[in-house]
């Protein structure tokens, strides 16, 4: 409870800070753009303080590579 409420308040501190300079400066895609990453950031934050299994992009790249591998290394052989 105490890790998410901490990660609330520095997104908070975080949007305080940088909005209103990229607001002063109209720098419209430039906040949708900080917005999109930090909601990204902050729920995945969320999500492993709360032990949420957060699958590893890495493992998806595998899963899509590795046939491929296999197959140039049948050919090599």
């Amino acid at each position: 409870m105490w890790a998410i409420l901490g990660i609330i308040a520095i997104a908070a501190f975080m949007i305080w800070f940088e909005v209103p300079q990229l607001a002063k400066k109209k720098l419209k895609k430039e906040m949708v753009v900080f917005f999109t990453l930090l909601s990204i950031g902050v729920g995945l934050s969320i999500a492993q303080s709360l032990h949420v299994h957060i699958p590893n992009p890495l493992d998806l790249i595998t899963f899509i590579f590795k046939p491929v591998s296999d197959a140039v290394f049948g050919l090599l052989e």
